[in-house]
């Protein structure tokens, strides 16, 4: 073999040589490593972070988790995600480059998880195909769609009076122990079968509460299209904090892929405590209430996710129902005013009512749908609207009443047809009824066909109505599902079965 032919294959040989040698040498990467200073409370300070970004992610030494929340001159204040029992002053902490995410997916459906992601079921770690960040713009105007498709709660006082559509912002807000989770809970449950994906985010709740919660679900066979998202009172405020905007960016990626999804924050004042906590940890300037003054901007940019969206962009919806506990029913309280101003309406529950027994304890003067009958079924205004004024001049006239002045006869059998409503629209817990259902007993109550039928025998007349309704007229139950109007035939048909079902009731 020549000189020249064996020049070429050595140069080969040489190459392969350098890259091998190239492959297998360390590479070495610019790491920013900081000290920490200080550490207490929830929130941690550190210096040695020059090029930190707000809400980026950074790692201690004993492996959890924080958030970049304060970029002072001289220190860096972060926001503690896990349990920072064994972390301590002069450790280390690095930067991740990454803002904080959560994974997403159909895998997240039935499982209870954290805002970072972590498995608390005791199930099998979650198959992660994507994470995505929990702070996301809300979406623009223009890619928005009005709020036109009711979302049905199965509760007949709130379809009927306090319509939510999907893609609506509907508040509940009361004094503690008054129904407020049980309005939340019983809409998740009749969303069974209406492809509705559920999400319940709890924030700052007793762990024993959550977990009877969670039971409920599994029990009432609702955990195959619910997501639970969990940080209870034990957890840090940091992830208190984080948790609605995590569960939010759990349910749009459904939204976009044009699932319809319903998400409850339980309940949004604890989480503006857990910003408060932070905040004053941090040394930022209070407000009222010692409130910082963003507590507006942070509810608000939250809530504004939820929307309608265009076909062209997935077409799905995201129906937002925050809870909001008030003190004493003070409504004008700093945080209530604040997401009665976000939201498109409210559903206020009484005290007076719930120790009445009245459940759902739903204020019908106070609440309130800004969306109105536009999400509404077409059926619901041949009734929705005579019901409502029948119901407020009761509630007028019964304050009157307790003074036992003489009344006249058009004033005695308001007040009596206002008790027959008022016993129509109590609902007991875990009973949803359908749109027919419904329909046929307030058009029954509003008639005045119960008006001779003792209250206390209200129940059983409503459950043989529901049955009747279903079996009997399926024809009509499928029309108003379909958005029809009631026409005078289908009101005929309805109010004769009442009869025919009361008189019934009547003889046993």
């Amino acid at each position: 073999m020549t000189s020249n032919m064996l020049t070429p294959l050595l140069t080969d040989t040489l190459d392969h040589f350098a890259a091998a040698v190239n492959r297998s040498a360390p590479t070495l990467t610019c790491q920013e490593v900081g000290t920490v200073t200080f550490v207490g409370n929830g929130i941690a300070r550190a210096t040695g972070l020059p090029n930190v970004r707000s809400q980026e992610q950074v790692r201690f030494a004993d492996g959890s988790s924080g958030l970049a929340f304060n970029l002072d001159v001289d220190e860096v204040g972060l926001v503690l995600l896990d349990s920072h029992a064994e972390l301590k002053a002069d450790g280390e902490v690095q930067r991740t480059g990454r803002v904080l995410d959560v994974p997403v997916g159909e895998d997240l459906l039935g499982r209870v998880i954290d805002a970072t992601g972590h498995v608390l079921d005791g199930g099998e770690p979650l198959r992660v195909l994507e994470r995505r960040s929990i702070e996301r713009p809300s979406p623009a105007i223009m890619d928005r769609l009005p709020v036109t498709v009711p979302l049905q709660t199965g509760i007949k006082v709130i379809d009927a009076l306090v319509p939510i559509g999907r893609g609506q912002r509907q508040l509940i807000l009361g004094d503690r122990q008054t129904g407020k989770t049980a309005i939340a809970f019983d809409t998740i449950l009749n969303q069974k079968d209406k492809d509705v994906i559920c999400i319940y985010c709890a924030i700052g709740q007793r762990s024993d509460a959550v977990a009877k919660l969670i039971a409920d679900l599994r029990r009432q066979k609702a955990m195959a299209y619910c997501v639970v998202v969990v940080a209870s009172g034990e957890d840090t405020p940091g992830l208190q904090y984080i948790t609605p905007y995590a569960a939010t960016t759990v349910a749009e990626y459904f939204m976009v892929q044009g699932r319809d999804v319903l998400i409850v924050y339980d309940d949004l004042i604890h989480h503006a405590r857990a910003y408060r906590e932070l905040s004053l940890l941090l040394r930022r300037p209070p407000g009222r209430e010692a409130f910082p003054g963003d507590i507006f901007y942070i509810h608000a940019r939250l809530l504004e996710r939820a929307t309608c969206l265009r076909p062209e962009l997935g077409g799905g919806s995201l129906t937002a129902v925050p809870i909001v506990e008030t003190e004493a029913g003070n409504l004008s309280a700093y945080i209530p005013t604040n997401l009665v101003s976000i939201t498109d309406g409210q559903i206020y529950l009484t005290p007076t009512l719930f120790q009445k027994g009245i459940l759902p304890a739903v204020d019908v003067g106070r609440s309130v749908s800004r969306v109105g009958g536009n999400a509404q079924f077409p059926a619901y205004r041949a009734v929705s609207g005579d019901l409502r004024l029948a119901y407020s001049q009761f509630q007028e006239l019964e304050s009157f009443a307790r003074f036992s002045t003489r009344l006249d006869e058009s004033t005695q059998q308001r007040l009596t047809r206002g008790r027959r409503i008022r016993a129509i629209l109590s609902q007991a817990q875990y009973h949803p009824f359908t749109v027919s259902q419904q329909i046929a007993l307030l058009l029954a109550a509003n008639e005045g066909l119960l008006d001779e039928l003792p209250v206390e025998a209200i129940s059983s007349f409503e459950s043989a109505l529901a049955q009747a309704v279903e079996t009997q007229l399926p024809d009509i139950c499928q029309r108003i599902l379909l958005g029809e109007k009631l026409s005078e035939g289908d009101r005929k048909a309805l109010l004769d079965l009442a009869a025919i079902v009361l008189t019934k009731e009547n003889r046993e």
